[in-house]
């Protein structure tokens, strides 16, 4: 099994060499090192190789072994890139750094609610169900200004926006079309592209992608 200094090795050079093509700076683009089902003892050595950005898939699996893990290593920033449950904000406003996954009005009031109790803005990606599936998490395009001005009404701080497209076809149109989203709306932020494809992604402006496999080898 490669270490994980060796498969970061391999992916940082990628990133890179996309940002270049894309004649973007490297510091562009944030490297979120999903660790989603990965133990502590897995993680330990890719922070170890230097990666600061994580991301969990749920709450409750975050709760379980990122607390020791931030005493050891306080630098740090966990980013929660699965769906969230409405009855967990308050859990997700204290445990994570931003959240990728705002997607409708019950989360927005949940989890402006959570904000104002805790007195900590946590800064959230909309996801917009880009491929319009029935099955998949995210707001529907039509109907994401009003999410956003929801959003802002509730002092919930706008990273960007984020999406998933649909699996078994070409990436770049989806992308793309959440790049334009984000520029129509005034958003920076842009987390899209996974391991089989953030370098599409990264020309097509993503700010932060989200890479499992390719760091931390197949479950």
């Amino acid at each position: 099994m490669e270490s994980a200094a060796t498969l970061l090795g391999q992916v940082e050079p990628r990133i890179a060499h996309a940002c270049a093509v894309a004649r973007r700076e490297r510091d562009e683009v944030t490297l979120v090192a999903v660790s989603k089902t990965h133990p502590a003892e897995a993680i330990a050595p890719l922070i170890e190789a230097g990666q600061r950005t994580f991301g969990e898939n749920r709450v409750q699996e975050a709760q379980a072994k990122w607390p020791a893990l931030r005493e050891r290593y306080p630098s740090i920033a966990l980013h929660l890139v699965g769906r969230l449950q409405s009855n967990k904000a308050e859990d997700a406003v204290a445990m994570f750094d931003a959240i990728h996954s705002l997607d409708r009005a019950s989360l927005v009031a949940a989890l402006g609610r959570a904000m104002d109790k805790a007195g900590r803005r946590v800064p959230c990606f909309v996801q917009v169900n880009v491929g319009e599936e029935e099955q998949k998490g995210g707001v529907a395009i039509a109907e994401l200004p009003a999410l956003l001005d929801e959003a802002r009404a509730a002092d919930i701080p706008l990273a960007g926006l984020m999406c998933v497209p649909p699996a078994g076809i070409e990436p770049a149109p989806f992308f793309a079309f959440l790049d334009k989203l984000a520029r129509d709306n005034g958003l920076e932020g842009r987390s899209m592209g996974m391991s089989g494809d953030f370098e599409t992604a990264i020309m097509l402006g993503a700010t932060h992608v989200r890479v499992g496999t390719a760091l931390f080898g197949e479950r």
